[in-house]
């Protein structure tokens, strides 16, 4: 008895210890798939759809080359959106941002047109989890499940017993222009071919049943291909390798990664992988809704930059070039949006992979003579300057650093207009009579205030290297934000090549690439991350700037509609990048209590949005949204990337363990106040708000003493 008593305790133990372990169970991958349509949510009354996230639900592994997700149209985002009713494809591809969306596949039985073959589906038959996906497609009673491996995927599909089992691969289609295609029967069990949009990609696809043949179905100027199987008694199960380089790699990345496993050992290896990376974060404490969202963004906050290298080391580089420099080659990280937190957090959590996309940035950079960028600004320059401060090596930083400062100083690469910034001190814009949003100019004022701190983020690798001629070159320049603060709005303008300002000045009026980028005046004048204490300054006192910043918060948004731009407090729009870091602002006057208001505030309201609650406040962006999520609800947030210090806030949770680089430093929270008294870490108190990452390296404890 005794004995049944001890092994009935040890089977709850071990079974009570599994369940704490599975953090995958908090992950929802359907969050941030859904549309913005109240207008309360939104802040104006919506005549579009508005972007709640873009994200896919699909199959991906942390920053795999393939992610297998349905779409439900396209040319839209991810090319799934949680409001739609029927699936087209399932793609292989995926980043939100209307691109990719490669080599789609769908399950059919029956007679199909070019025209007319999708399906509808149900919620209710739909479940994701990472690294699987699953739907039932009710047109062809299919049960399609989906799960992947970093360069391969593997589809299950279950039809009704009878039904002919048919595969339609539409490759006259993604979210991009496709240039050419191809697919060919290769042997009773392989077909292959390729996809070529910007990049080419190439597929080589092994399946459990004996290919019939491949036909070709042509209506109007639509084309597609279906490939025929003998039917079998068992569900038709598809195993796929992928490469940017040839069908003889993508056959290689199937046969070291997939072939021999079965789908149950694919999809459990997949959840086992996520465990793992998800595992080096746990919190204790908080809702569930809280670690619902918080586990949901950290996962989300993993899968872009994509890998681009196969198995044996390959990748096509920026000249079209096969080759093979022993690391794993991946996409540009979308620098504007997620330099800001998201790549400080894969710093953090997988510094291999950093490395590796530092790695692929310089050789793009060595291609052309310039450090690539993404959409505006230059913010390689804080994403590497910042791992190279947190202790990240493994690359040739000086190459990296020689690649940044020709863009500081060179006219005709990564920063527009940089000749008038030098000269000037900042970049005029036009006076435009009648600006609209869509307006396109120079974007004076957010190049001028990015290019002040990316000055200041090259400068700090220069001081790091000993280049101090270029040091002090560049830190004369971290000054020239200031160039364009207007004292007699508080805010910053346009000005002329002459000096004077923009006539036409309406503050709270918001423009794509027309003085601000993808802003109004109000989302970009608290912006100086390396100089907070200085833009304080520019007012006559800290108590004009208290009043100043909350008339940001304050002051309501007037309905203007304009894609990228929702979820608002005040004239804050948390739902696009440029003013994530504002909140903090109070910090810089001695009421970070005010700071802990707003950022509560967000994290309580816009990562859950909508009928559905699963709606972000706008566009995750590769991550940077859920990052921002991240950070702030452990209480430490980058809000200098280039630098190597956290500002310190209020954590959600009691307690956060993060393991970093094998040593875990440990976040406790005490009292139930959302007021900082004091901080400690390792016992000793620190003075401010700030921590540098050498110090959380250490593996102590940083105790956050609130009250109400």
């Amino acid at each position: 008895m005794k004995n049944l008593l001890f092994l009935t305790i040890l089977i709850v133990f071990t079974c009570s210890v599994s369940a704490q372990k599975q953090l995958t169970r908090y992950v929802n991958p359907f969050l941030g798939t859904a549309t913005l349509w109240d207008s309360i949510d939104i802040g104006y009354k919506p005549t579009h759809r508005t972007w709640g996230a873009e994200v896919f639900p699909g199959s991906s592994l942390p920053n795999a080359m393939v992610q297998l997700s349905p779409v439900t149209q396209f040319h839209s985002g991810s090319g799934y959106q949680y409001e739609d009713t029927v699936i087209y494809a399932f793609i292989h591809t995926c980043k939100g941002h209307w691109n990719l969306c490669h080599v789609p596949l769908l399950p059919v039985t029956g007679i199909v047109s070019p025209d007319n073959y999708s399906s509808a589906y149900s919620h209710k038959n739909e479940s994701a989890h990472p690294g699987y996906y699953q739907v039932f497609l009710e047109r062809y009673s299919v049960n399609a499940e989906l799960t992947s491996t970093l360069r391969c995927a593997y589809h299950k599909y279950t039809f009704r017993e009878g039904e002919s089992k048919k595969l339609i691969a539409d490759l006259s289609k993604s979210n991009e222009k496709v240039r050419s295609w191809e697919i060919k029967q290769d042997g009773d069990n392989v077909f292959r071919g390729f996809q070529q949009t910007g990049e080419k990609i190439y597929f080589y696809a092994v399946t459990n049943h004996k290919i019939k043949n491949i036909e070709s179905l042509k209506e109007n100027e639509k084309e597609i291909s279906v490939v025929n199987f003998i039917d079998e008694a068992k569900p038709l199960e598809i195993k796929i390798g992928f490469s940017f380089v040839s069908i003889k790699n993508a056959k290689d990345n199937l046969e070291k990664e997939m072939l021999a496993k079965s789908f149950a050992q694919v999809k459990k290896e997949a959840a086992e992988t996520w465990e793992a990376l998800l595992s080096k974060i746990k919190v204790t404490g908080g809702t569930e809704r809280q670690k619902g969202i918080f586990y949901s963004t950290l996962y989300r906050s993993f899968l872009w930059p994509a890998l681009r290298s196969d198995a044996n080391g390959d990748f096509t580089d920026l000249k079209g070039n096969v080759v093979n420099k022993g690391f794993n080659y991946y996409t540009e990280p979308s620098l504007w949006d997620d330099y800001r937190n998201k790549l400080v957090l894969l710093g953090m959590l997988s510094p291999k992979v950093t490395v590796d996309v530092i790695k692929s940035l310089i050789d793009k950079g060595e291609k052309t003579g310039f450090m690539p960028t993404f959409f505006h600004g230059d913010h390689a320059a804080a994403f590497i300057s910042g791992s190279y401060l947190r202790g990240i090596r493994g690359y040739d930083v000086k190459s990296a650093y020689n690649l940044l400062l020709r863009n500081a100083t060179i006219e005709g690469g990564t920063r527009p207009y940089i000749t008038e910034y030098m000269e000037k001190g900042y970049i005029p814009e036009k006076d435009i009579e009648n600006p609209k949003i869509e307006t396109v100019a120079t974007a004076g004022v957010t190049k001028t205030l990015e290019y002040a701190y990316d000055d200041y983020a090259v400068a700090q690798l220069a001081k790091a290297l000993n280049d101090t001629s270029n040091y002090r070159m560049l830190m004369k320049r971290t000054s020239n934000y200031k160039n364009l603060f207007d004292p007699s709005t508080g805010l910053m303008r346009g000005k002329l090549a002459n000096g004077e300002w923009i006539k036409n000045f309406d503050p709270e009026f918001p423009y794509y690439e027309y003085m601000y980028r993808e802003a109004n005046a109000w989302q970009s004048s608290f912006f100086a991350p390396h100089d907070p204490k200085g833009l304080v300054g520019l007012y006559k006192s800290k108590a004009d700037f208290e009043k100043k910043l909350d008339d940001l918060f304050s002051i309501p948004w007037k309905g203007v509609e304009a894609y990228n731009i929702s979820g608002f407090i005040g004239q804050y729009c948390h739902g696009n990048q440029p003013d994530h870091s504002f909140p903090f602002m109070y910090y810089f006057i001695e009421k970070s209590e005010k700071s802990q208001v707003v950022l509560d505030s967000i994290m309580n309201h816009f990562y859950d949005l909508g009928k559905d609650k699963l709606a972000y406040a706008g566009m995750d962006d590769a991550g940077e949204m859920s990052s921002w999520y991240v950070f702030n609800s452990i209480g430490i947030y980058p809000f200098s990337p280039a630098d190597q210090d956290y500002i310190i806030s209020v954590p959600l949770f009691d307690k956060v363990e993060f393991n970093l680089e094998g040593k875990n430093f440990t976040i406790i929270k005490k009292n139930k106040g959302r007021k900082i008294v004091d901080i400690k870490y390792d016992n000793k108190k620190i003075d401010g708000y700030f921590i540098p990452y050498d110090e959380l390296k250490k593996g102590k404890q940083l105790v956050i003493t609130t009250k109400e």
